[in-house]
């Protein structure tokens, strides 16, 4: 019997869609932002701050940042070339599923971490991340297919904000796991050295929890939603540079829609900038704020992280209506006036409080920017059925942006301080802020 496919518009294609943000967020909350880089850095504790790799030796710090950097030019050299195919075949949900399947084998990856064997380390973390923001090019990709205009904004923020609330929930989990180790069969001896490798044993089941949580979640996304539009083609050796003729097409219909060009234009350089201070953060407040013992560095960085996702609820939310009342870009501009002025409250952060309150701002900001902007790009989009290459040149701008970004991060970062390198990141927000300006005003509301 054929199954019948839910229809654009209706309630169960776009609860569908925004429940991939329930099953995929756990990776940025729990890896990218939180449980991950407080186990990187503990790596480090007794062996100075540098680390070997390739040949050289960095910061910890530098040697993530540049191995985030190499990824998302990976993605951006690939997604092209994957999105042409995607719609010359007209299976973008295949992509989605591949890539899902390498992040989350890569979480679970993550449970071998370690100095010992750096490179293949390494090679897990680089499948997390390529799989997570990879399978993002294509889910991206769908908004204007599952939605109407008028819905867009209310599911993008939907998505974000069950993304939320989901990796919270396991981050909860988690959390408990990690403070509260006996409580979870793990063997926590009488000193303090074997109650850290406790919870450090803790860390690492957490990264299995994450893959296992994002593969078996994603499955109700992939049963609902559509394969593609399928144009009956298969794949030749030509088709393969199908992406960047696209990508090239797109290029050349950016200069007919001076809205979507100078729009584009402006988030590329504020992407930069958050994608860069939501990879860095965690580093950032291991290494910067005045933490009194390890306990209450481990604690307060993922309370810090909690905070985060949870105002960052309220903040898609509140976003949503301001722009529903004000307009997206002008809504834009204000939230990136708040960025602006976090980079240089970061520069002056020292003590654990001060760390909380930015977590609580950041939140706000974070939901609301990331929201917004998929949903504005989306809705300036010209009438067309080929959605995935607009927005696979969406994601290709900001994966090169968040390299530039991360590079640029790094370098001030090994000849100066993490701080140094944060206050820099104020340049982009201004130039995102002049650029959003020069955006002409919506033909109707938005």
């Amino acid at each position: 019997m054929t199954r019948t496919l839910a229809q654009k518009g209706s309630k169960k294609l776009l609860n569908a869609w925004a429940f991939y943000d329930w099953a995929n967020s756990v990776y940025t909350l729990t890896i990218a932002s939180s449980i991950f880089p407080i186990y990187y850095s503990a790596l480090f504790s007794s062996k100075g701050q540098l680390v070997s790799a390739f040949g050289f030796e960095m910061k910890q710090t530098v040697l993530i940042s540049i191995i985030t950097a190499f990824t998302f030019l990976m993605v951006a050299i690939l997604s092209p070339i994957l999105s042409g195919i995607a719609d010359y075949v007209g299976n973008k949900k295949s992509f989605m599923k591949f890539f899902c399947y390498v992040g989350g084998v890569g979480c679970i990856g993550l449970y071998w971490f370690s100095l010992e064997n750096i490179h293949i380390s390494l090679l897990f973390y680089f499948m997390g991340l390529i799989g997570y923001w990879g399978s993002l090019v294509f889910y991206n990709s769908y908004l204007p297919d599952i939605a109407y205009e008028d819905q867009q904004d209310r599911i993008s923020a939907k998505g974000f904000s069950l993304g939320y609330i989901g990796s919270v929930l396991l981050l909860l989990f988690n959390l408990a796991m990690v403070m509260k180790p006996e409580w979870f069969g793990f063997d926590i001896g009488t000193t303090e050295q074997e109650l850290g490798l406790s919870k450090i044993k803790a860390m690492k089941v957490s990264f299995i929890t994450v893959g296992l949580w994002w593969v078996l979640f994603s499955q109700y996304t992939f049963y609902v939603l559509p394969k593609g539009i399928s144009n009956g083609h298969k794949v030749t050796s030509r088709v393969f540079l199908n992406g960047f003729r696209e990508l090239r097409s797109v290029w050349w219909q950016l200069k007919q829609n001076v809205r979507l060009k100078r729009y584009l234009g402006a988030f590329f350089v504020f992407s930069m900038a958050v994608q860069t201070i939501m990879l860095m953060a965690v580093y950032f407040g291991e290494k910067e704020i005045a933490w009194t013992t390890d306990s209450e560095k481990t604690t307060g960085l993922i309370i810090s992280i909690l905070v985060i996702q949870l105002v960052a609820v309220i903040g898609a939310i509140v976003t949503s209506r301001a722009s529903d009342k004000y307009g997206n870009i002008k809504t834009l501009i204000v939230v990136n006036m708040i960025w602006l002025c976090l980079c240089f409250y970061a520069y002056f952060m020292i003590t654990p409080m001060q760390f909380y309150i930015a977590a609580g701002l950041v939140g706000l900001v974070m939901g609301g920017i990331q929201a917004l902007a998929r949903s504005t790009y989306s809705k300036f989009l010209p009438e067309t059925e080929d959605t995935t290459s607009y927005f696979s040149f969406y994601d290709v701008a900001e994966k090169i942006g968040i390299v530039i970004g991360m590079a640029i991060f790094a370098l001030v970062d090994q000849i100066s301080t993490m701080r140094y390198a944060i206050l820099f990141l104020f340049v982009f927000f201004l130039v995102g802020i002049i650029l959003l300006f020069r955006v002409p005003k919506e033909k109707a509301p938005l």
